[in-house]
C-alpha cells in the first residue's frame, strides 16, 4: 500500500520546541505570569464553588496560560476603551470557558485599579470588576443584597457582548468559530493589510461540529492572515477523555488530531507539546506573529483539563468539587501559600444571602492579597500600558474607500424608489432577482458595505447581483480584497451563516447569507446567537449591524425540486422566534414592494432581516385596474388587494408570492361573477405591522375583521395565527400541508393543485367560507 501524500499547501507546520531558544521568555515575565496564574486558577475554583457548583472550571484552567499571555504580552488593544475597532480581538468560541473569561477579566481590572486606576475605563459599563463576579450565572433580577449594593453585572453562563472586549455571543456548537472568523473578515476588509488580529479560543471538542470545518475552509480560502486559532487540546469532553485521536490511538469521537484538522484546511499549525509551560506558549505566540505566508494560523496547545485543581479530564468539565468541601479548600492552598492569605470557612445555612456573603468574603480576600503585592499589580499595569502603546504603534487606519454601512440604515427613502425599481404593469420579473438588485444598489450606494455569501447558489438565488458592481470572483485578502462576494466553503449554510453573523457583529459591514428558504434551519442557530449578542452589545454602547438571511427560493413555487426544497416551514422558523423588533421578515408579493420593504426594514436596524422571495418570473399586476393598494402600502405590513363593499363582509389574509399571485391573477378578476364580496388582505411583513401603534393596527385591520377572517398561505398554519382569531377562520384556511403529508415534485401549478390551493381549490374554499359566514 502506497502512503497517502497531501496536496500542495500554502501553510506550514511548526513544533514550538524548535523555537523556544529563538523566542526566549524573560525570567521576570515568567515569574509574573506564573504568579498570576496561581491567582487565576484559585479564582476560577471560587467562581465554580459559589455560583454554586456551576460553570466549567476544567477548560477555564487549561486555557489560562495561553489566554493570559495573549492579553498581557501579545495583543494590541486599549484597556481603557474596549470599543475601539482597530484593536486586536480575543473571541471565546469556546463559550463554556466563560467562567475563565470572567476570572481573567476581573483580575486584570483589579490589578489596574490597584496600580494604575487611570487605565480604567471611565464608564463602569466597560469594566468587569471583582464585584461583578457576584453576578456569574445570575440574571438582572438576582436581588441579593451585595449584588444590588455593588450594581453587579449579570454575567451569562456563556459570554455575551454586554461584557467588555466580548464581541459575540458564543457557546452553541461550532457557531463561535464561524462568527469569530466573520469578525476577522470584517476587520480585514476595514483595515486592509494592517488589520487587527482575531484570536479565537476553542477546545478540540468544539472543533468536532461540522460547521467548524466549513468556517475553516472560508478563512483559509480567503487567506485571512489575521485569524489565529488557539486550541486548548486537553482531550476531555463531558463523556470522553480522548475526544480525538492522539496520533497513536483512535479517538472516541473523531479520528484526526487537531493539527491535522487545521493543516488539511491549509492553516499554519504551531504545535505546543506543553501548553502549561509559559516558555512554550510565549515562543508559539511570538512565532505566529512572524509567519508571512498570509494564511490563518492555529496554535495547538497540549494541555491538562483541570490542571492542579484536584479533578482532571472529563471530571472537571461542567463539574467540580462539592460546595465548600475539603477538596475545594485544598484547591486554594497554593494561592494561600503564595500570597500569604487564608480564605474564611463557610458557616451557617446555604441560603442565597449567606452564600453571597461568603462569596464576597472570598473575593475580598483576593483583593487584599493583590493589594499586598503591589509589584505584581504594577507589572500587570505596565503590561496594559504596553498593549495600549502597541496599538498606537500599529497605526491602523481604515483603508481608503471602505464601505459606509450607515447609508444602509439611514440614507434611503422607502416611499420613493429609484427609477431602476419602478416597474410597469405587465412586465415580468423575479422577486429573487429584484431583491438581489435592490441590495446591489444599496451596496454601491454604501461603497461596498455589504458582503454576500451563498451556498453555491449565487446565480440561482439572485444573490450574485449584490456584488456585481465590485471586482468579480470571491474575496481574497491577497488577490481580490475589493470583492464583495465570499466563498462559503461550498454547500455550507451552517458555517456560512455563522461567518456572516460575525461580519455583521463587527459593526462596519452588513452580511447577506443566501440559500433556499427550505434550508433556513441551518442558519437559524447563528441568527439567534447574533440577535442575543446584538441585544447585549447595545448595553455597553456597541453597535453591531443587521444580518440578512436572503431566502431565495421560498415554499411551493420551488415545486420541481420537491418537498426537500419547496418547504413551507421556513417562515415559521423565524416568525415569533425572536423578541419583538429583533427579527423582521418580509414576504413581498410583487417586485415593486421590495425596495420599500428592504429599506424600511433596514432603517429599523433589526438584528436579523429575513426576506422570502420566489423563483418563478411573474408579471407585475395592474394595481389600479384591480383596485389594489399602492405598493408603498406594504410598508405597514399589510395592505388590501381588494376591499369588500359590505362592511360586515368576510376577510381573507394572504401570505406568500405564490398563492398571492394566484389570488391576484385568477381570483380577483372572478369575484363579481362568483358573487364573492370579500376583503383580501396581503401580509407583506407581520413584524412591520406589529411595530405600528395599536390604534393604527386596529384602523387597518380591525379585531372584528380578524375574528371572522380565513387565510391563504404559502407557509405553515401557525404563521397565520395572529390574523385569524376564530376557529371558524382557521378551519377554512388553506395551507400547503392541510391535507396531511408532504407534497410531490412537479411544476408550481401542479403543486398548488395537489395542495388544493390552485384557483379551483381556492374558489371552493371561499364559497364554503362565505356560506358558513351567512
Amino acid at each position: 500500500m502506497k502512503p497517502f501524500t497531501l496536496g500542495v499547501k500554502r501553510a506550514g507546520y511548526f513544533d514550538v520546541t524548535d523555537y523556544v531558544k529563538q523566542y526566549p521568555l524573560p525570567a521576570a515575565e515568567q515569574d509574573e505570569l506564573d504568579t498570576l496564574d496561581v491567582a487565576y486558577r484559585a479564582l476560577a475554583a471560587v467562581l465554580y464553588n459559589f455560583v454554586p457548583s456551576s460553570g466549567h472550571v476544567g477548560g477555564s484552567v487549561s486555557s489560562g496560560h495561553f489566554v493570559s499571555h495573549l492579553i498581557y504580552k501579545e495583543m494590541a488593544y486599549d484597556f481603557s476603551n474596549p470599543l475601539r475597532l482597530d484593536a486586536d480581538i480575543i473571541s471565546y468560541a469556546a463559550g463554556h470557558k466563560a467562567l475563565g473569561l470572567y476570572a481573567m477579566w476581573a483580575l486584570r481590572d483589579e490589578c489596574a485599579r490597584i496600580a494604575a486606576p487611570c487605565l480604567l475605563p471611565q464608564d463602569e459599563k466597560l469594566r468587569l470588576r471583582l464585584e461583578d463576579l457576584l453576578g456569574f450565572r445570575h440574571n438582572k433580577v438576582q436581588g441579593t443584597p451585595l449584588f444590588t449594593k455593588f450594581h453587579s453585572k449579570a454575567l451569562g453562563g456563556h459570554p455575551e457582548p454586554s461584557t467588555p472586549f466580548v464581541r459575540l455571543s458564543t457557546g452553541a456548537s461550532g457557531v463561535g468559530i464561524g462568527s469569530s472568523v466573520g469578525l476577522a473578515f470584517a476587520a480585514c476588509d476595514t483595515y486592509g493589510e494592517n488589520c487587527p488580529r482575531v484570536h479565537i479560543v476553542e477546545g478540540e471538542g468544539g472543533m468536532t461540529a461540522g460547521r467548524v470545518s466549513e468556517a475553516l475552509a472560508m478563512a483559509s480560502t480567503a487567506q485571512l492572515k489575521n485569524v489565529v486559532f488557539h486550541l486548548d487540546w486537553n482531550e476531555a469532553s463531558i463523556e470522553s477523555n480522548r475526544v480525538t485521536s492522539d496520533g497513536k490511538n483512535p479517538g472516541d469521537y473523531v479520528q484526526w488530531i487537531p493539527a491535522e484538522m487545521f493543516y488539511i484546511h491549509d492553516i499554519n499549525v504551531i504545535f505546543v507539546p506543553n501548553g502549561m509551560d509559559f516558555a512554550q506558549v510565549h515562543a508559539a505566540q511570538e512565532l505566529a506573529k512572524h509567519l508571512d505566508n498570509h494564511q490563518p494560523t492555529a496554535i495547538v496547545y497540549r494541555t491538562v483539563k483541570g490542571w492542579k485543581y484536584g479533578l482532571e479530564g472529563k471530571a472537571s468539565h461542567g463539574s467540580g468539587h462539592k460546595f465548600c468541601s475539603p477538596e475545594f479548600y485544598a484547591s486554594l492552598a497554593e494561592f494561600e501559600q503564595k500570597f500569604g492569605v487564608k480564605f474564611p470557612a463557610f458557616e451557617g445555612d446555604k441560603t442565597p444571602e449567606n452564600v453571597e456573603k461568603h462569596y464576597w468574603a472570598f473575593l475580598d480576600t483576593f483583593r487584599q492579597a493583590l493589594q499586598a503585592h503591589p509589584t505584581l499589580c504594577s507589572k500587570i499595569a505596565a503590561d496594559l500600558t504596553s498593549r495600549q502603546k502597541a496599538l498606537s504603534a500599529a497605526g491602523r487606519q481604515e483603508r481608503p474607500g471602505v464601505g459606509d454601512s450607515a447609508v444602509l440604515f439611514t440614507g434611503q427613502d422607502s416611499q420613493n424608489a429609484p427609477a431602476a425599481f419602478k416597474f410597469a404593469a405587465g412586465d415580468s420579473h423575479t422577486t429573487r432577482g429584484v431583491l438581489g438588485d435592490v441590495l446591489a444598489y444599496l451596496n454601491k450606494e454604501s461603497h461596498g458595505a455589504i458582503f454576500t455569501a451563498s451556498a453555491d447558489l449565487y446565480g440561482s438565488t439572485g444573490a450574485a447581483a449584490i456584488a456585481k458592481d465590485f471586482p468579480a470572483g470571491n474575496f481574497n485578502a491577497v488577490t481580490n480584497p475589493a470583492s464583495r462576494r465570499l466563498a462559503a466553503g461550498g454547500i455550507c449554510e451552517d458555517g456560512m451563516a455563522a461567518v456572516c453573523s460575525g461580519i455583521s457583529a463587527f459593526g462596519k459591514q452588513v452580511a447577506v447569507s443566501s440559500t433556499y428558504g427550505a434550508f433556513l434551519a441551518f442558519e437559524h442557530v447563528a441568527a439567534r446567537l447574533h440577535a442575543i449578542g446584538y441585544q447585549a452589545a447595545h448595553e455597553i454602547g456597541a453597535t453591531p449591524n443587521t444580518l440578512v438571511l436572503f431566502n431565495g427560493h421560498a415554499s411551493l413555487p420551488t415545486g420541481e425540486d420537491g418537498p426537500t426544497h419547496g418547504d413551507p416551514q421556513s417562515l415559521q422558523l423565524v416568525q415569533d422566534n425572536f423578541p419583538k423588533g429583533a427579527c423582521i421578515t418580509a414576504t413581498p408579493l410583487e417586485v415593486d414592494e421590495i425596495w420599500p420593504l428592504v429599506t424600511k426594514a433596514l432603517s429599523l436596524r433589526p438584528a436579523v432581516f429575513a426576506p422570502f422571495v420566489v423563483r418563478p418570473s411573474q408579471k407585475l399586476a395592474d394595481r389600479k385596474a384591480l383596485g389594489m393598494d399602492d405598493a408603498s402600502a406594504c410598508l405597514k405590513g399589510v395592505y388590501y388587494l381588494h376591499r369588500a363593499k359590505n362592511p360586515s363582509a368576510g376577510a381573507v389574509f394572504v401570505q406568500g408570492a405564490g398563492v398571492g399571485k394566484i389570488v391576484v391573477d385568477q381570483i380577483l378578476p372572478r369575484l363579481q361573477e362568483e358573487g364573492l364580496d370579500l376583503n383580501f388582505i396581503y401580509v407583506s411583513s407581520r413584524e412591520l405591522f406589529e411595530l405600528l401603534p395599536e390604534a393604527e393596527q386596529e384602523a387597518l385591520v380591525p379585531q372584528e375583521l380578524r375574528r371572522r377572517a380565513m387565510g391563504l398561505t404559502d407557509f405553515t398554519m401557525p404563521t397565520m395565527d395572529t390574523w385569524l382569531l376564530s376557529d371558524y377562520g382557521r378551519q377554512h384556511t388553506l395551507y400547503p400541508q392541510k391535507k396531511g403529508g408532504y407534497l410531490g415534485s412537479a411544476s408550481a401549478a401542479n403543486i398548488y393543485k395537489e395542495a388544493g390551493m390552485d384557483a379551483a381549490g381556492i374558489l371552493a374554499a371561499l364559497r364554503a367560507y362565505v356560506n358558513g359566514l351567512a
